[in-house]
């Protein structure tokens, strides 16, 4: 495989990944606080299934790539690279995971705010891994 297939990949599904964490973080989070508590634990779990549907396969490719890159071009950008995808898959599963866990017992609008606060910290590291993926290409 080409490297520059290896960083254009890279860079094209983290650009990806960051447009759905925008969408997720500004749309999709935030309209948690509007659904019926009848209806919510209902609406959670479709959300969980349908996003974990289209997360999880960029998220373990981006991590994989990030890791081949790393191997065969390491460099202080292909490190940065690598770290920033390790502190997303981090905050993802310590932040984000038991916050989903709750809500999925109920609507919990301290849990809502939790979840968008700290969605904050996946919006940001995965816009500076598009800015980074960049970099590597240039």
């Amino acid at each position: 495989m080409s490297f520059l297939l290896l960083f254009y990949s890279n860079l094209i599904i983290s650009a990806i990944l960051l447009g759905l964490i925008l969408i997720i973080h500004f749309v999709h989070y935030k309209s948690f606080k509007f659904i019926d508590i009848e209806r919510f634990i209902e609406f959670h779990r479709f959300h969980t299934k349908n996003i974990s549907f289209l997360v999880l396969p960029l998220m373990t490719s981006e991590a994989v790539l990030s890791i081949t890159i790393c191997y065969f071009y390491f460099s202080i950008l292909s490190l940065a690279n690598l770290l920033l995808v390790a502190f997303i898959w981090i905050t993802t599963f310590l932040l984000q995971v038991p916050s989903h866990n709750k809500l999925s017992t109920g609507k919990s609008m301290p849990e809502i705010k939790k979840l968008i606060s700290g969605n904050i910290y996946r919006v940001c590291l995965w816009f500076l891994k598009v800015i980074v993926s960049t970099l590597i290409i240039l």
